[in-house]
């Protein structure tokens, strides 16, 4: 693992100014940055956007005709008559553009990774899904025989014959066996390189294990990690993959300035395509050269949405010490620079720990055994996370702790309650991340304790059709219960994971109501949820997930003028159709940004290799000349977080070889 001290202290050097973020709400988190032009406020115009509906997200007045913005805020909305009164002395425009649109809170992915989805979705993607992406749509490939095609097509069409074929999506569920012959076959010259639909593993040919300077005894004893090697068939795994030689072989390969800059500008055009203004990525440890690309490109002044981050309490207290883990913290979040968009910051008081493994590689801790035999494991075990949750929880910490198994979800019910016996705490708003696996009573006592969820309910959507092979149909069908968390609690919000699902918050509304697999079946009937309660989950309840529903998250006087704009009323169309509702444009800090005509979201359609579209988008993607020049901007383990923190590693490795 990378060490989390030099990537402070490198901050620490890098003589850039920073900001202190307060506790508490996002006012004084972002206050500066959106501090209105001085002058008197009757000299600040009003501009009312009339609409066909505004959709408020707000009890007491649930719909409007129009809605009206000063500055970066909203004063209020009603009829433009009403507005224009609201108005009072202030110059007053009337804004006709969203006359015919439908009007709603800016969306928010409550929970995503941009590093791995800018790396993952700037591959050759072959998934068990479609993914719709601006200017082309990649159809899912569901079986071994279009998984096979897909690939050879893909290196069929590539023009250089030494460049590296990366390939992102592969899942042996729906994929079938892989391994390193069957990839010599396909090439025995050229490199490829298949990244695990989950990120947690590799397979690679003999061209690529050479590419990447791998031998056999570069992964012997290693201890535990190189129990989770094949060499002869390419395959690396968990620990093999994450704590060998091979993940920063592979991150140099992966992780260039060109593939890095195009990755995050296709991220942004993705997330603007599907209605995104704010995001976060839980669990960031990033590097200064990293910050500063995040910088110019997610903090740059045409970037219509926020990106926030919270620490990592998994990494930091691993590699400092719990002696030393606030202070580390402390300075991690302090470490969010001012220049140059104001965009970017970490969340004040707010930490990511973990439970038990990732869902996609079926490693969650559960109650009763898998089908198939084998085991969950522990990301955090349980005696160390009770002390880091101690330890955060005692200091005023909000505690986001990501959890999957039903067993890992005891655990986590009795961390909770052991925090509130021990030091009891008011809105302590613990949330619960993922929680794909679950007992009615478990969700009955988190809620009743005071815990908020954050679910991902793409799950039964993407993998019950296969995880009846290991969890058993039933437990399969029920994962992510949310008419269950419903009946306890409101406090029910919707996340990508991204890249574990699409960000796309109109299809995240669409799974909770519909629960529709693949196959057309219903996973689960009984947990559908209403379209109301979906459309919360990616508003008002996403942004009190943050503690920021004061300023994010509906339509009302004072909050942040951040807007989704709607070609249809998703309480209008056949809940089955919520995801293709087309996405106009947002609205961000008061302005206006549609959607480019190429990069609308589109139903998907089979554009085959993607490889040369790529490299042209590399070419026109190029990386600053100056990266540091501000001006110049125009698993077993869920281990995300250390593969991002790699990746940023190996970027700035390939950045100072450039130069």
């Amino acid at each position: 693992m990378y060490s989390l001290k030099k990537t402070c202290v490198l901050f620490a050097l890098s003589g850039l100014a920073h900001i202190a973020l307060a506790d508490g709400s996002m006012n004084e988190a972002l206050g500066k940055e959106l501090a209105e032009p001085a002058g008197p406020a009757a000299a600040q115009e009003v501009v009312i956007f009339p609409a066909r509906k505004v959709i408020t997200m707000e009890a007491s007045q649930k719909t409007a005709e129009a809605v009206a913005i000063s500055g970066k805020r909203f004063i209020g909305a009603g009829t433009v008559s009403q507005l224009t009164k609201l108005a009072g002395a202030r110059p007053v425009r009337i804004d006709d553009s969203l006359k015919d649109k439908i009007i709603m809170p800016g969306f928010i992915d409550q929970h995503l990774h941009p590093v791995l989805g800018a790396l993952t979705l700037a591959t050759e993607v072959i998934a068990t899904e479609d993914w719709n992406l601006p200017g082309h749509s990649i159809k899912a490939a569901y079986t071994p025989e279009e998984y096979m095609s897909r690939l050879k097509a893909a290196e069929k069409n590539m023009s250089n014959p030494n460049e590296p074929l990366v390939s992102w999506g592969y899942h042996k569920l729906w994929h079938g066996k892989m391994n390193r012959q069957i990839l010599d076959q396909i090439s025995s010259t050229r490199p490829i390189i298949i990244w695990q639909r989950s990120c947690h593993e590799v397979y690679l040919n003999t061209a690529a294990l050479k590419l990447l300077d791998i031998s056999a005894q570069d992964v012997l004893g290693k201890g535990t990690a190189s129990q989770m090697v094949n060499y002869p068939e390419g395959h690396f795994w968990e620990q093999g993959f994450m704590s060998t030689k091979v993940l920063p072989s592979f991150l140099k390969v992966v992780a260039t300035p060109e593939r890095l800059t195009f990755g995050l500008k296709q991220m942004v055009a993705y997330e603007h395509a599907n209605g995104v203004t704010a995001y976060n990525e839980p669990g960031a440890i990033v590097t200064p050269e990293m910050w500063k690309l995040y910088e110019q490109i997610l903090g740059a002044k045409d970037t219509p949405m926020y990106s926030t981050f919270l620490a990592d309490g998994r990494g930091i207290v691993d590699q400092v010490g719990m002696d030393k883990a606030l202070d580390v913290v402390e300075e991690t979040v302090a470490s969010a620079p001012e220049a140059p968009g104001k965009k970017l910051m970490f969340f004040p008081k707010q930490i990511k720990l973990f439970a038990d493994g990732a869902i996609i590689s079926q490693l969650m801790q559960m109650k009763e055994p898998y089908t198939d035999g084998h085991h969950g494991e522990w990301m955090i075990n349980p005696d160390d996370l009770e002390r880091r949750a101690k330890l955060f929880w005692d200091a005023g910490y909000q505690l986001h702790i990501h959890v999957n198994g039903d067993l890992g979800a005891e655990v986590v019910l009795a961390t909770l309650e052991k925090r509130l016996k021990e030091n009891p705490r008011q809105d302590h708003r613990f949330v619960v991340v993922h929680f794909a696996n679950s007992t009615e009573t478990q969700i009955a006592r988190l809620a009743k304790d005071g815990a908020i969820f954050s679910v991902n309910p793409y799950y039964p959507v993407g993998f019950a059709d296969k995880y009846a092979d290991g969890l058993g149909k039933k437990r399969a069908d029920l994962m992510v219960r949310n008419a269950s968390i419903i009946k306890h609690t409101p406090h029910l919000s919707f996340h990508s994971d991204l890249p574990m699902a699409p960000s796309d918050p109109l299809y995240l509304a669409w799974a909770g109501v519909n629960r529709m697999t693949p196959s057309g079946r219903i996973a689960a009937p009984e947990q559908r949820i209403s379209v109301d309660v979906a459309l919360r989950a990616i508003t008002i309840e996403a942004a009190y997930s943050w503690r920021k529903e004061d300023l994010l998250g509906s339509i009302k006087a004072g909050k942040i003028a951040n807007l989704t704009v709607l070609e249809q009323d998703p309480y209008q169309v056949d809940p089955k159709k919520l995801k293709d509702i087309p996405v106009w444009g947002t609205v961000f800090e008061g302005k206006v940004y549609p959607v480019p005509a190429e990069n609308k979201r589109a139903l998907v359609r089979d554009d085959g290799p993607v490889k040369a579209r790529l490299a042209t988008l590399y070419h026109h993607a190029a990386p600053l000349s100056d990266p540091l020049d501000p001006l110049a901007a125009n698993t077993e383990n869920c281990q995300l977080g250390v593969i991002a923190e790699g990746a940023g590693v190996a970027y700035a490795q390939n950045l100072a070889e450039a130069h």
